[in-house]
């Protein structure tokens, strides 16, 4: 957040909810359904969407009182995240005045800053970076990443041997999720106090640091986001052993070597946006609440 006004955030009547994937025209519908205006902009490949008003970017900038944008709000090359447009969009120099005199609500906020620096002047607000939204998200992640492992797995969750790296929010859960399968979990960590709280919760415990191979295991989770699964923990690693990484970029698995040694690994990036974006809507949405209030 680059600045407080609590004037700006009272007056919020109509929000402008711009570009990014399902979970945003949710957002959208459920914005609509609490009472508040909503303008769609960047969503040119969808012809309607109840009684919330479709327009583009400008418009909708121009008329919302607050503006949501994604995770992330602007893709590498500047340009804003609006899969569902037909082409791609830049701000103005005048869109982006605009935008500095009301409420801008988005993901990765820097590298929506780095790309627009007049916007640091403005009112932006990562809610992606709060810790009540962290919290909330990482529910639909640890559904998605066992959905996942449902659809890549040839046996089933249920009889598994699991491990998950990182013990974190997503981490945590996850593991509880496959517990509740019926799996065997194992959870990398390294503090005292997480071998402590995994012994607890009945699982097995492996440290981190002293990974140097993965044998005896169906499938991998990792949430570290650093480099866990070097050529050489994969080199000792059973070629049968399945590893789905949701770190996000650059993620915790060497990929190439991976793919070299004949592994089968993936990333499984952005869930809550493909596997609920119902909840990950309602998520923001809550979130963006908690900011207003």
């Amino acid at each position: 957040m680059v600045g407080v006004d609590m004037k700006a955030l009272d007056s919020v009547k109509t929000f402008a909810v711009i570009g990014g994937d399902k979970r945003q025209l949710f957002l959208a519908d459920s914005l609509s359904r609490d009472g508040y205006g909503v303008i769609l902009g960047g969503f040119d490949n969808i012809v309607s969407v109840g009684a919330i008003t479709l327009s583009d970017i400008s418009t909708a900038i121009s008329y919302g009182d607050a503006v949501i944008l994604p995770i992330p709000g602007v893709r590498s090359d500047g340009s804003l995240n609006t899969p569902f447009a037909g082409d791609k969009h830049f701000l103005s120099a005048h869109e982006a005045g605009m935008l500095c005199k009301k409420p801008v609500f988005t993901g990765m906020a820097d590298k929506l800053l780095k790309t627009y620096p007049v916007l640091q002047d403005g009112l932006v607000y990562d809610y992606a970076k709060r810790n009540d939204f962290a919290i909330l998200n990482a529910v639909p992640t640890a559904e998605g990443a066992v959905e996942r492992a449902m659809k890549e797995y040839e046996g089933t969750i249920s009889g598994s041997r699991t491990m998950v790296t990182g013990f974190g929010r997503i981490g945590k859960l996850l593991s509880k999720l496959l517990k509740a399968f019926g799996s065997e979990v194992t959870v990398c960590a390294r503090s005292s106090a997480d071998r402590a709280y995994i012994t607890a919760l009945g699982y097995k415990y492996k440290n981190t640091e002293k990974l140097r191979g993965i044998k005896n295991t169906d499938i991998v989770f990792n949430t570290v986001p650093s480099l866990i699964f070097t050529e050489d923990v994969l080199k000792n690693t059973d070629r049968n052993t399945l590893i789905i990484d949701l770190a996000s970029l650059p993620g915790g698995v060497d990929f190439e070597a991976a793919d070299a040694l004949g592994i089968d690994a993936c990333r499984a990036l952005s869930l809550p946006g493909k596997c609920s974006p119902k909840a990950a809507g309602d998520i923001i949405k809550k979130t963006v609440y908690t900011i207003l209030s």
